[in-house]
């Protein structure tokens, strides 16, 4: 057995699974809410079906979260393992490579001391990841960490796809530049759909639409991504549940003259109260809209036309960028569940020769092919699992 202990450190939130690698059993997976705030702690052990375990606990930072998560897997009632001993590697996923990163890495004090100098890319995530590296290191010593980029992946695009029509100082100084995310959900994910069809995904032209509360779209060409539709931070791109996604930029200079505040408040406008829930006034949750579009609520209608036909304008433009699709893929919670979104979204791929075949469609959260026998471009849900990644990421860094 070869267990990996897989850590996603939010600013304030750490979760963690822990996966046997070489037979992909999930054992354990929880939470670590509010850190830093009044906390909350989540098990579940997974293997043995056991109930979530919940508790309402002080999580000052995120040692004390580890110390929490290596407590309940070690747990003689309800723990996974007899002992820490048996965490063989943890994988962590860090928000934010920028160039330095391509791939996966296994921890090292250069890689510590090179990922620092770009923490202001990501403020909010890449130190708390370093945290949670830190806190591994010194509550497992000897373990090897290996770190998995969201940007890595799109590292690939080519410099028309990711650069900026701005002055080239800025790209020069600051590295301001569109670096994509979700590239660990995009890959896993166009991964496995090639294997269920048993194709070489070098063989493939995928386009995989990663559509939840945070939303992007990439295209994938010759197994790598050749171009996504977030940019220089998570807020580009397609519209989402609170995130505005591309807008003209003079828009919110604009606003800060008029209303008198600042640039952080502008970026929370951006960020937190944008996207559906800004134009529905409903929710940002997209069971909410289709509710209340079906009651006859207008604003609800178009912050859903308005979501489908950028998804749909996006894909377009990527069937554009490869010359071609072979294969399009949703995915995450509103891509995995939403089957109204889906059917709409494809709706406007007639002259592809797509037709979504409405009782395939009628499924969530499973690998299943939802497009008519005989469209000409295979249409899939694929359900992404991002920690699985991860750990297969670390499993082949610290097996050489």
């Amino acid at each position: 057995m070869f267990n990996i202990l897989v850590i996603n450190s939010g600013s304030s939130s750490l979760k963690f699974q822990v996966i046997e690698i070489e037979s992909g059993e999930l054992l354990a997976k929880g939470l670590c809410e509010r850190i830093g705030i009044d906390g909350a702690f989540t098990y579940e052990n997974v293997r043995d079906g056991l109930d979530k375990d919940k508790k309402e606990v002080a999580i000052p930072d995120h040692r004390k979260a580890i110390e929490l998560t290596i407590e309940a897997l070690t747990d003689g009632s309800k723990g996974v393992l007899k002992s820490l001993s048996e965490i063989n590697a943890v994988g962590h996923r860090v928000a934010h490579g920028g160039e330095l990163f391509d791939g996966s890495v296994v921890v090292t004090e250069d890689v510590i001391k090179r990922l620092s100098t770009i923490s202001d890319l990501a403020p909010l995530h890449n130190p708390a990841n370093l945290a949670g590296v830190a806190s591994c290191q010194e509550l497992m010593p000897g373990v090897p960490n290996v770190l998995t980029f969201d940007t890595a992946f799109h590292q690939t695009m080519p410099p028309k796809a990711y650069m900026y029509a701005i002055p080239r100082k800025y790209y020069r100084d600051y590295k301001i530049r569109r670096y994509g995310f979700h590239g660990t959900s995009h890959h896993y994910v166009a991964q496995t759909i090639a294997d269920h069809l048993n194709k070489k995904l070098e063989s493939l032209k995928v386009i995989v639409c990663h559509l939840g509360n945070g939303a992007s779209i990439t295209a994938i060409r010759d197994g790598k991504s050749v171009d996504t539709s977030m940019g220089f931070t998570p807020a580009g791109g397609l519209i989402m549940g609170t995130r505005c996604g591309d807008v003209d930029p003079s828009v919110f200079n604009y606003i800060i003259k008029k209303e008198g505040i600042s640039g952080e408040q502008a970026d929370s406008i951006v960020n937190k109260e944008s996207g559906v829930l800004a134009l529905s006034g409903v929710s940002s949750d997209f069971r909410d809209l289709w509710e209340a579009k079906d009651k006859g609520n207008e604003d609800a209608a178009v912050a859903l036309d308005a979501f489908i036909y950028k998804v749909a304008k996006t894909i377009g433009s990527y069937v554009a960028a490869m010359n071609g699709v072979d294969i399009i893929c949703f995915t995450a919670g509103i891509g995995e569940n939403d089957i109204r979104t889906r059917a709409e979204v494809l709706s406007y791929f007639g002259y592809l020769g797509i037709t979504c075949d409405a009782e395939r469609n009628n499924v969530r959260g499973e690998l299943k092919e939802i497009s008519t026998p005989d469209s000409k471009v295979r249409c899939f849900v694929v359900p992404t699992n991002e920690e699985l990644m991860i750990a297969k990421d670390t499993y082949a860094l610290v097996k050489k």
